[in-house]
């Protein structure tokens, strides 16, 4: 304990009362605040209370006998009533109520400041009732020890001693009652106890005063903040106040740039709110700590954005918003079908997929690599969770009533294995039964032929094979199971719907993609919580939402087979909007432009033919080299063709092998792509009429088949027009006429299913390409050119295209154009 100054260490601090001379006026008590808010200083030599030091210890004249204590403070008030009139202070007579901390006297405390006084006895005792420490004066009745039994009340005022009145008696004046003089009190403890009656008004003011502009709250103000990361505004703070004008507004914003600034640290005052009292500051979050310490301060909030609360635009391109609603609204909820989600782990119980995902239990995943790797289950479940919520999620889901099974296959380092996935696919193949069942694989790898068998294996079992492309910024055909024919893969696109860019690569291209899905900013389902959400881009959420989609067609149609859903995703498609620009050169007609969608209304629909293209794999550029296109085994091929950007085709025939129809493209080694038209009517009936060397051509049989598409092949002779399909004796197409060098090979197929007719266009002079497209409810199925042009004719989309050659004046494309007779 230290004592007051001039008192050395170790001896007991006795503060004398001199006596009081008459007319004598000192100084009113007053309140100061050091490192204990409210604690009382009386300055006067005149014996009342003093505390020269900063732990708020009350000080007062001392004896040795009897001993003060207050608990953990030493040098506490003590009682000195009971004291002889006239006695000395240190003479005091033995026998008064000692001043203890502890059960017989409670301790006292005042807010921070342990070891105050507090006196239980009601007879006009000081007691300290307030946090702060304040003294209460609790006047009410004269101390006890002087037993005045008619003593009116002393009341605040001018003190007798202020006045100079004489000891023992004491004039009325105001505020002030007379006393007694059988009262028979010593001048000095009488000079002790108006002391005493004049703290409670002083600390009455104070308390006024102090609840006129806010008391301070006890310890530092509440800070907010948002929850999720990414829409915080960190060195922009709302700064609250409890009450204030404008002027206190700047005044706290002095205070803190000042205290800031004693931190090396700015604070740029932005804004004073009138709505509210408040003002927007500009600081470092170093800062905060003495910010939330000054007074007056309510709460901190930092600044965070605010969004517009349209649909999430991924959805926006699904299905257009309807004027009625805004809202997102596809033709069902997909309550039908059931999807199989090979993923990682997934956090059932968020609220977006809560009830809607069903954990199999089923679990093959590798050991996580990394002695640093520390498991977190917010990561483990990251990325299943969130792809779960693109597929099914209450808020921010494709098909928001589809069921969804989930099966492990990637650690909590997003890692699997080629023989983990075939296990899962294994499990869903025993679980197959007649509800339309679609399995998502947003996963990639290299290229397997395991894999890929085990997902052909499983999609002729029936299931819709659904897969990421990849985020490699590569051809997908490299990458498993994104090559296989029967599984559908999907690439990915961003809000601009241009193929999306993906850290430092993007999204995997390629005749292996059958169609692109939005898959950049994704906002789903996040596992940090069973109520966040984040955003994510890939693939994988690309696959996701045409997972979404097949289920939504599945339960239009469930009776919808894979090859018929493939061509009703394509269908429903947005067509042409991509920009072929950020695909490497000699991938871009190989690359779908397509971005899947769906209609606002699944009406009923009759049967209709549906066609697609399907690339072959570059030829190479050996001599006699061949490329082979074929369709997934529940199509038609109605049509076969060849393209080579440097020339040296010798065209293409068809032929069956092994029970399935191919298009095969033959090169004199600079490289050939056989384009096979896959389509899903007719299913049966179709067959190949191929002609003879130095025959002008192949004929369908007049009045029973009618022509879908002609391929024209020489053995040695560099191909330009290689020949045409022609009309017939009856209606529509039915020829394939050719040049005398050149093999021609047709694809015939019943009358009483199909009508076509042939639409040709011819380039004019400056052009360098020419395009024929059909009429609405026609389906383009064969494309050929009458150009000189090695190069030879494709299809994008649904229209032909036939470019110029070298020293040609113009070229031709000529459309098979056929649609269903039912």
């Amino acid at each position: 304990m230290l004592n007051p100054p001039g008192v050395p260490a170790g001896a007991r601090a006795v503060i004398r009362a001199p006596a009081l001379s008459a007319g004598r006026t000192e100084p009113r008590p007053r309140v100061r605040s050091g490192t204990c808010v409210g604690a009382l200083r009386d300055p006067r030599p005149a014996g009342a209370l003093q505390d020269p030091r900063s732990a708020c210890a009350l000080w007062e004249p001392r004896s040795a006998d009897p001993r003060v204590r207050s608990g953990t403070r030493v040098g506490a008030f003590r009682d000195l009533r009971g004291c002889a009139p006239g006695a000395e202070t240190r003479g005091c007579a033995p026998g008064p109520a000692r001043v203890r901390s502890g059960i017989s006297n409670p301790r006292v405390r005042s807010g921070t400041c342990a070891g105050a006084l507090r006196d239980p006895r009601p007879a006009g005792a000081l007691r300290d009732s307030r946090s702060v420490g304040a003294l209460r004066d609790l006047r009410g009745g004269v101390p006890r020890p002087f037993d005045c039994a008619a003593t009116p009340r002393v009341r605040s005022g001018p003190s007798a001693v202020a006045q100079g009145v004489p000891a023992g008696a004491i004039p009325e004046g105001p505020g002030v009652s007379r006393l007694p003089e059988a009262c028979g009190m010593s001048p000095r403890a009488l000079a002790l106890l108006l002391a005493l009656a004049e703290l409670g008004p002083a600390l009455r003011a104070a308390g006024q005063g102090e609840a006129a502009v806010g008391a301070a709250p006890p310890g530092p103000a509440a800070f907010h903040r948002a929850a999720k990361a990414s829409w915080r505004l960190p060195g922009r703070y709302v700064v609250m106040l409890r009450a204030g004008s404008a002027a206190e507004l700047r005044g706290t914003a002095r205070r803190l740039q000042a205290r800031a600034a004693r931190r090396g640290h700015g604070a740029e005052l932005l804004h004073i709110f009138h709505l509210l009292p408040a003002f927007l500051v500009r600081m470092s979050s170093d800062v905060l700590d003495t910010a939330l310490k000054l007074p007056h301060v309510k709460y901190i909030e930092e600044d965070a954005y605010v969004f517009a609360q349209s649909i999430p635009w991924n959805l926006g391109r699904i299905v257009r918003p309807q004027p009625s609603s805004g809202s997102y609204s596809p033709p069902n909820k997909g309550d039908l079908a059931e999807i199989y989600l090979l993923d990682s782990s997934v956090q059932s119980s968020h609220r977006e997929i809560e009830g809607r995902v069903t954990v199999t239990g089923f679990e093959s995943i590798p050991e996580e690599d990394g002695t640093h790797f520390h498991r977190q289950a917010g990561q483990c479940d990251s990325h299943g969770t969130h792809v779960a919520a693109v597929l099914s999620g209450r808020d921010a889901g494709v098909a928001r009533g589809a069921n969804i099974r989930s099966l492990r296959v990637l650690n909590c380092q997003g890692k699997g294995t080629v023989s983990g996935t075939l296990m899962a696919l294994e499990s869903i193949g025993r679980a197959l039964g007649a509800r339309p069942r679609v399995v998502l694989l947003p996963l990639a790898g290299a290229l397997s032929p395991a894999l890929n068998a085990g997902c052909r294996r499983l999609a002729r079992s029936g299931a819709v094979m659904v897969a990421a492309a990849g985020n490699y910024r590569d051809d997908a055909c490299l990458y498993s199971p994104a090559s296989e024919p029967e599984v559908i893969t999907v690439g990915a696109t961003d809000s601009q719907d241009q193929p999306a860019s993906i850290g430092t690569l993007g999204t995997n291209f390629g005749r292996c993609v059958d169609l692109f899905a939005p898959g950049d900013d994704i906002v789903g389902a996040s596992s940090e919580c069973s109520t966040c959400f984040t955003a994510r881009s890939g693939t994988s959420q690309a696959a996701a939402h045409v997972a979404g989609i097949a289920a939504v067609l599945l339960s239009a149609e469930p009776r919808l087979g894979r090859a018929e859903l493939r061509q009703r995703l394509l269908r429903f498609s947005t067509k042409g909007g991509l920009d072929a620009a950020w695909i490497p050169q000699e991938q871009r007609l190989q690359t779908p432009n397509s971005v899947a969608g769906l209609p606002a209304r699944l009406a009923a629909e009759e049967q209709r033919l549906l066609c697609r293209s399907v690339w072959s794999a570059s030829s190479g550029l050996s001599r006699r080299s061949r490329a082979v296109a074929r369709c997934a085994s529940t199509e038609e091929m109605l049509s076969c063709s060849s393209f080579s950007r440097s020339g040296g085709r010798l065209g293409e025939h068809m032929e069956d092998k092994h029970g399935q129809r191919q298009c095969v493209a033959h090169s004199r080694g600079q490289g050939v792509y056989a384009i096979a038209r896959c389509c899903t009517w007719p299913r049966a009936g179709c067959r190949i009429k191929a002609g003879s060397p130095g025959a002008e051509g192949a004929q369908c049989s007049p009045g029973e088949h009618v022509l879908t598409g002609c391929s024209f092949h020489s053995p040695s002779l560099v191909l330009g027009a290689g020949g045409r399909p022609v009309e017939g004796l009856g209606r529509g197409p039915s020829r394939c006429a050719s040049r005398t060098e050149a093999v021609a090979h047709a694809l015939c197929c019943p009358r009483a299913s199909l009508e076509c007719q042939l639409k040709e266009h011819t380039a004019l002079e400056h052009e360098d390409k020419v395009t024929v497209s059909c009429e609405d409810g026609w389906t383009l199925t064969g494309c050929n050119t009458l150009s000189q042009s090695p190069t030879g004719a494709h299809i994008e989309d649904d229209s032909c295209v036939a470019t110029a050659g070298p020293g040609s004046s113009s070229a031709m494309a000529v459309a098979i154009c056929c649609r269903s007779r039912q």
